[in-house]
């Protein structure tokens, strides 16, 4: 049976607390092997995605809607949450708009070179720190059928809460997995087939457009944190360096729209769809 919570401070629902503070949850949630789905149609995606709830809180309205879900739950004995819309947002900071969250137990990251058996494409983040442009680049990679999303080990997490959110839930669809050492990695991809091509305003780059003609088999894009882009000794190590063609005075795009438009460009020619 859902346990009803009347108090928001009440030790049962901790994984819940504080969620606002961004601080605490990167050292909370990687170390406890958790993280959180809000809304329903990204808890059914974790869930379909093969990740363990390890419990779940909602508006007593939900119960319905995740019926299903709820007695899966209680027949795995994972405690099902309720409470009221005032209480959820002083447990957690934030007014929940989508109804239900789940605290998930995290999988376990896989080599980069198992994740990437079979792949054709991929994409590397550098040192993003902006959990919405990490999310904004798994939709796009999602959308633009990327085999896989690598991450550098100083790039924010994929499965923080507005990372998750802000993809739709795609972080939990797209494979994905860090590369460490960085960006010494790059020598391990190339040995593997890999092209790699930095994104960056450099005296060797390349445009997009030129690119596009013949992409490589294996290609991997790389990315760099916002405001300062790449690293130079990443760019050095690169195999190409590749530019986005501007106007207007603007000099580059905001990662996560230089991500979409780098994806389109590169995207498998024989399985486009029809938009």
């Amino acid at each position: 049976m859902p346990v009803r919570i009347d108090d928001p401070s009440d030790e049962r629902v901790r994984d819940y607390f504080a969620l606002t503070d961004v601080a605490l949850r990167r050292v909370l949630e990687p170390c406890e092997g958790l993280y959180l789905a809000e809304s329903e149609k990204v808890i059914r995606r974790a869930i379909g995605a093969g990740h363990r709830p390890r419990s779940f809180l909602m508006g007593e309205r939900w119960l319905d809607d995740l019926s299903d879900l709820v007695e899966q739950a209680e027949a795995d004995d994972v405690p099902v949450f309720v409470a009221e819309p005032e209480v959820i947002e002083e447990m957690t900071g934030f007014h929940l708009h989508r109804g239900a969250l789940a605290a998930m137990h995290r999988p376990v990251m896989a080599e980069p070179c198992d994740l990437l058996a079979g792949a054709h494409r991929v994409v590397i983040l550098e040192d993003l720190v902006d959990h919405t442009n990490v999310g904004a680049v798994f939709r796009s990679a999602a959308a633009l059928e990327v085999d896989a999303v690598l991450v550098t080990p100083r790039c924010a997490d994929p499965l923080y809460r507005r990372s998750v959110r802000v993809s739709m839930g795609t972080v939990l669809q797209v494979p994905w997995t860090r590369i460490d050492p960085w960006p010494q990695g790059i020598e391990q991809l190339r040995d593997d087939g890999w092209v790699v091509a930095a994104l960056a305003l450099d005296d060797r780059s390349i445009s997009l457009a030129e690119l596009e003609t013949q992409p490589p088999d294996r290609l991997a894009l790389v990315l760099g944190a916002e405001g300062d882009g790449l690293r130079p000794r990443t760019v050095a190590a690169c195999d190409l360096v590749v530019r986005i063609p501007m106007a207007g005075g603007v000099d580059s795009l905001n990662v996560a729209a230089a991500s979409a438009v780098a994806m389109w460009a590169t995207r498998p020619k024989a399985r486009d769809h029809q938009v």
